[in-house]
């Protein structure tokens, strides 16, 4: 029923888009998958006659498969996809050029969630709920931040198992002058030596 609904957002916004109609012919009878580690989760995007079906199951080899933990595929969808692709966090197999289409495909059909939620609860509850989402996606990315902030404070100047930056200056500036040095005596031994 989630999937068949996704399908129908996806497909009306595929038809508004001369782009993404164009890339979803392109892609006609194309098969990507998309597998969620850790999780019995696999789900599967067809091209078929300008539109996108959706499943739980597919016969046969799809054309590209992409893997990953549900957070890296979520990066996906946002503005940072290609720090996912090239940090490893999705796993990309099969047919390169297929995968990057159906991106492209997907991207122009994203759905504006907030308002696909207005046709069902209305404008002013939608708005709520999505203003209730960002301000909790906001607040997880600060207390991550703090965390990560926290942790590293801690670790430098609490228990000293990290250098804190100014440290790690001061090292790499001695380790310049020592080579500095250390070229201007092989300069002078070479120097000595040809007298």
């Amino acid at each position: 029923m989630l999937l068949e609904r996704l399908a129908e957002v996806l497909n009306r916004n595929i038809a508004d888009s001369r782009k993404a109609q164009a890339l979803c012919r392109a892609l006609d009878g194309r098969v990507i998958s998309l597998t969620v580690e850790g999780t019995p989760l696999a789900f599967f995007f067809k091209a078929d006659g300008g539109r996108v079906a959706l499943a739980s199951r597919h016969d046969g080899a799809a054309d590209a498969s992409l893997s990953g933990t549900p957070i890296a595929l979520l990066a996906l969808a946002g503005p940072k996809a290609e720090g996912a692709l090239r940090g490893g966090g999705v796993r990309i197999e099969g047919d390169a050029e297929v995968a990057q289409k159906f991106r492209d495909l997907l991207a122009q059909a994203q759905p504006d969630f907030e308002e696909e939620l207005a046709r069902v609860i209305g404008d002013v509850a939608a708005r709520q709920v999505a203003n209730l989402a960002r301000g909790f996606f906001d607040w997880g990315r600060k207390a991550g931040g703090s965390l990560a902030t926290n942790v590293a404070e801690y670790l430098q100047e609490e228990g000293r198992d990290l250098p804190t930056r100014t440290e790690i200056e001061e090292f790499l500036a001695d380790v310049d002058r020592l080579r500095d040095d250390a070229e201007r005596l092989e300069a002078r031994l070479t120097r000595l030596e040809s007298r």
